[in-house]
């Protein structure tokens, strides 16, 4: 009977429990510090914000249900102190010892907290658990500052949140834009915009450096100016856990996570570790846009990278072929997506990119209650190949991201682009001529001028 381990209840590790057992493996246990497993993260800014009504409405599975309904054995506030792989056997943090004929890592990411004086005070937050979001929600009467530190995706989200919970709320980002190295600055500048026509205040290219208080958060230092709040969120990025595929000697990529092949096995003094899979936010992967390694920290990448887990510790063969990262975010009623490569990342790629824009309505110019929207596309200035997008607009961006997204995993030229992709045509959703096709015309006017953007 083959025993597998899974360690980790997010999105990779259930996917890769689950997957498992579709595929035949009849002892699955999994291991998870969290006291909720099967949810997502990311839906915590908007139980904060009132949007979703509770907590445990973004629960999808207990772990009785995976014990009843797929076999699947769930040990929660379980910690695994370590892995011996010649014995094949964890040691969880009481003293188990588990032994496993595969393995699956998916110990996901922790939240990066700078090592600034003062994180320690009580007010300051991170946002990554349920039990993070319920803690802030609890702190909520006695703030009426608020201080993100970070102006990323998960920080835009949390700002506006907690804006309308009635709090006045301060933005601080290390960089001079929202959503850094994701999005362009001009797409971001939108962004921001429209953040800052709801109240939000921004003190860009100021990283924090200082949390002040005697006990509790008073204030924060950031560029040189104090900020005065009761309470930091923690919105500075995820960084892979380690913990695990340091103690068993996995290799680490050059972004700070562990090097997997496409069969999601990672590497120990240059070869293929036998019998260990990992998936999610620990692993360093392919771009399936350029020739180098990415990081993809998304539940959909997560997703994906389980199931090829999954099938492997099960004795199956799949592979995982790289990722575009395509992402959607919804700030304060503006839906922010994009996919394939930005221009910062084309850059660090050394790509050399065009890239044009479009300005548009998410329905018929006519039709009541269209939105605007803008597109941006990019492509490889030497080769004509589509390698990214983004959008902002007023309305659902989703299907128009996925679009693209199809077309830059297929390495789609600008002009097939416009000569072969077609769109869907309906007054109530979109114009006849989508703006996405307005923004690949001009791309490729662009390319044939040489490179002169639009």
């Amino acid at each position: 009977m083959a025993r597998i381990i899974v360690v980790g209840g997010g999105a990779a590790g259930m996917t890769a429990a689950s997957t498992a057992r579709e595929h035949g493996a009849d002892s699955i246990t999994l291991i998870t510090e969290d006291e909720h497993v099967a949810y997502s993260p990311c839906a915590i800014p908007f139980v904060i914000e009132g949007k979703i009504k509770d907590f445990a409405s973004i629960v999808m599975h207990t772990p009785e249900f995976y014990r009843k309904e797929r076999g699947i054995e769930v040990l929660v506030r379980t910690t695994v102190d370590q892995v011996d792989m010649d014995k094949r056997q964890v040691v969880t943090a009481d003293g188990r010892a588990l032994e496993y004929d595969s393995l699956v890592l998916a110990t996901g990411g922790t939240v990066f907290v700078p090592p600034v004086e003062g994180r320690e005070l009580r007010g300051v937050f991170p946002v990554r658990w349920i039990s993070d979001g319920q803690a802030i929600l609890d702190a909520l009467p006695s703030t009426q500052q608020v201080v993100v530190a970070g102006a990323g995706v998960i920080g835009l989200e949390m700002a506006v949140a907690l804006k309308e919970r009635g709090k006045d709320v301060t933005v601080v980002e290390m960089f001079d834009q929202v959503v850094p190295r994701i999005m362009d600055r001009d797409m971001a500048q939108l962004v921001q915009a429209h953040c800052e026509s709801l109240g939000i205040r921004f003190v860009m290219g100021a990283p924090l450096s200082r949390i002040v208080g005697p006990d509790s958060v008073t204030g924060v230092v950031a560029g040189g100016r104090e900020v005065p709040c009761q309470m930091v969120i923690m919105a500075t990025g995820v960084r892979a856990n380690l913990r695990l595929p340091e103690q068993m000697g996995l290799e680490i990529g050059p972004l700070g996570a562990v090097r997997v092949s496409p069969s999601m096995q990672p590497y120990r003094k240059g070869r293929l570790v036998p019998n260990v899979y990992l998936a999610g936010d620990v692993v360093m992967c392919q771009s399936a846009v350029a020739a180098g390694p990415t990081m993809s920290q998304l539940g959909s990448t997560a997703v994906r990278q389980g199931r090829v887990a999954g099938i492997r510790a099960a004795g199956g063969s799949a592979t995982f072929p790289g990722t575009a990262s395509p992402y959607i975010s919804v700030v304060g009623g503006l839906h922010v997506g994009g996919t394939g490569l930005s221009r910062s990342l084309s850059e660090y790629y050394g790509i050399k990119v065009a890239e044009a824009t479009a300005k548009g309505s998410s329905r018929a110019r006519y039709y009541p209650g269209g939105k605007a929207m803008t597109v941006k596309l990019l492509a490889d200035a030497t080769s004509g190949r589509l390698i990214g997008g983004q959008i902002v607009g007023g309305e659902d961006v989703t299907g128009r991201i996925n679009w693209i997204t199809a077309a830059v995993l297929e390495g789609i030229d600008v002009n097939a682009f416009v000569e072969r992709m077609e769109n869907a045509y309906c007054p109530p959703t979109s114009m006849v001529s989508d703006t996405v096709n307005a923004a690949a015309e001009r791309l490729a006017s662009v390319l044939r001028s040489g490179g002169k953007s639009v």
